[in-house]
């Protein structure tokens, strides 16, 4: 079996939040896309710190497709530095880990 794993970025804005989750799953680099509500973040920022309300973007996808998926993001993302993190998926549903690595296939 693929590897799963989850993949997060944010975004300030909510439509470009849903424009990054919609243009995955059309791409087939994401089985399926959560966006969380918003959240208050606070971070370090050309030596000050700021301050912004973000929704955190969740991708669904496998390690095959997490080379493509993040190259996609960084093309489409307009932070200077979007934050890209990844998180291995160690255990689930087979049936759902299987649909994810089904609707991620290459086409």
């Amino acid at each position: 079996m693929t590897d799963i794993v989850i993949a997060q970025t944010t975004s300030d804005d909510e439509e470009l939040a849903k424009a990054l989750a919609r243009g995955a799953v059309e791409s087939k680099l994401a089985a399926g896309v959560h966006i969380d509500a918003p959240v208050a973040a606070y971070y370090w920022w050309e030596g000050k710190i700021a301050a912004a309300q973000e929704w955190r973007i969740s991708y669904m996808t496998t390690t095959d497709r997490l080379p493509a998926l993040e190259a996609w993001l960084h093309e489409n993302h307009p932070y200077d530095v979007p934050q890209w993190i990844t998180l291995p998926v160690t255990g689930g549903s087979e049936a759902y880990l299987s649909w994810v690595a089904e609707e991620t296939k290459s086409v």
